[in-house]
């Protein structure tokens, strides 16, 4: 799985568990979807992912980020 994948993965994951836990916990659970929504647009205006940033350092970025700069998630 490359690296534009696995950031949409988490992203959907993290939206689907806020929206989940605002309805069975707390609604402003709500403000972490709003979060990632935010980020998810900052990252298309600037070209600039922090999840990108997490995964690399973490070593998952899947090597295909790496040899193909084309495939980055938020390259232009």
């Amino acid at each position: 799985m490359n690296l534009d994948s696995r950031i949409r993965v988490i992203a959907g994951s993290f939206i689907i568990i806020s929206a989940a836990l605002a309805v069975y916990v707390d609604i402003r659970w709500l403000w972490f979807t709003a979060f990632v929504g935010a980020n998810l647009i900052q990252s298309a205006i600037t070209g600039w992912c922090l999840m990108e940033d997490i995964l690399k350092k973490l070593h998952w970025d899947g090597g295909s980020a790496n040899d193909n700069p084309s495939q980055r998630c938020c390259s232009r």
